[in-house]
């Protein structure tokens, strides 16, 4: 992606520290140009703040956006938030942790006659082990459920992984949310085409199989399955194929088919 190419270019100044392999290596650069070149400037371990539970492993980037490009300077702490809750559910027994540091909240506290200032900064921790199942839970908090039990399902098809969570509420409204790589498609992609070309036709094939379907009654459309409809699809794949600078939509035809195979086979 062009994440981090695009941060650099916006700020006066950035700072990226890479954990690997034992050496904590850091790049600096000033809009947009290196200003030292890649060095070594020591080791590190888990405890030195980088994650890995056997060897020290990650990297740290900050940033200070350019006040000649951007009239006003705001980080918008309740987005932040509802972002890094989402890559929490997307990547379940995973915590991430956040801590906003610009205004600390001051609390006096007395203690034996003396006062002490405690900083306190805001800090919220994100941890699901239900991952999508626990969202799709999120989702539906307020909602009147037809089905209690959440269908999930987690499978590797053609080297790429993907899990679904489907849930139906009496609302007349579907939700569908999809991902590619943590990525959110807001316009969807291959993915959710190959999930709503699975579920109708196997929901199609349940149906007159069973009885509800008459012969000459007519198939459910992809608008009747979807209504009530809460849907979380996620796939992980190398390599993907996204339409725009964006990320909207996911391109890459092999999802359909990963995605409909494991539909076919666990619905």
């Amino acid at each position: 992606g062009v994440g981090v190419s695009v941060v650099n270019a916006l700020s006066v100044y950035l700072k990226v520290e890479v954990c690997r392999e034992g050496g904590l290596y850091e790049q600096e650069y000033v809009r947009g140009e290196v200003k030292k070149a890649v060095k070594k400037v020591g080791t590190c371990s888990p405890r030195s703040g980088y994650g890995g539970a056997s060897k020290g492993s990650g990297t740290t980037v900050t940033f200070e956006p350019d006040p000649e490009i951007f009239k006003e300077i705001r980080f918008d702490w309740h987005l932040i938030l509802n972002h890094i809750r989402q890559q929490a559910y997307l990547t379940k027994g995973t915590r991430i942790t956040v801590i906003d540091q610009r205004e600390p909240i001051k609390i006096e506290k007395s203690e034996k006659g003396k006062e002490h200032e405690h900083v306190v900064h805001p800090t919220h921790s994100f941890y699901f082990e239900g991952g999508i199942v626990s969202y799709v839970n999120f989702l539906n908090r307020h909602q009147e459920l037809v089905n209690n039990n959440i269908f999930y399902v987690g499978k590797e098809q053609d080297k790429i992984f993907v899990e679904v969570a489907l849930q139906y509420t009496t609302d007349m409204q579907g939700r569908e949310l999809s991902f590619a790589n943590n990525v959110h498609t807001i316009e969807g992609g291959m993915h959710l085409t190959g999930f709503r070309s699975a579920i109708t036709r196997t929901l199609n094939d349940y149906a007159r199989k069973n009885g509800f379907l008459k012969e000459k009654d007519e198939n459910l459309s992809g608008e009747d399955i979807r209504e009530g409809q809460t849907l979380i699809i996620s796939v992980k794949l190398r390599e993907p194929q996204f339409e725009g600078q964006t990320k909207a939509k996911l391109g890459t035809p092999d999802a359909r088919t990963a995605v409909e195979t494991v539909i076919n086979i666990e619905l």
